[in-house]
């Protein structure tokens, strides 16, 4: 059965514009982009959607890292989404990211990783339903 995981492509990718050769890997990898839309976060909106680390230290820096320019999100779409696309995306520090990564071969720091993937079944559908209606997925 198909899974569908949530894609962020993030300030520092947007503004680089290297989300067309992100999308590339992601597709190359098996991943099909069934829902897609660039939009620019508010600072409600982003605290909310990180609300589960508002007690980090790294909130508040996180929060003004997401909405200091446009993000791409997006559903990806394949048998093992989940997993797939966190082994495409690379290690969240891209110094440990192996090479051919998103994070690996464009990331610019542990911060500004490019790239926000679902990490379980249960956080995809919560989160892809933060963006999405199920009428503007398209498998």
């Amino acid at each position: 059965m198909e899974e569908q995981t949530l894609s962020i492509i993030k300030p520092d990718a947007t503004k680089r514009s290297i989300t067309g050769k992100i999308n590339n890997i992601i597709e190359e990898a098996g991943l099909k982009i069934v829902a897609q839309k660039r939009i620019h976060l508010t600072r409600e909106q982003a605290e909310k959607f990180y609300s589960v680390h508002a007690e980090k230290p790294f909130f508040k820096d996180l929060v003004n890292y997401m909405i200091s320019g446009p993000i791409v999100v997006q559903v990806l779409q394949a048998s093992n989404a989940v997993s797939l696309y966190r082994s495409v995306m690379g290690a969240t520090n891209p110094e440990e990211a192996k090479s051919g990564t998103i994070r690996a071969e464009f990331a610019k720091s542990l911060e500004a990783n490019s790239v926000h993937g679902s990490d379980s079944d249960e956080n995809a559908n919560i989160e892809i339903s933060f963006f999405f209606k199920a009428e503007e997925i398209v498998g």
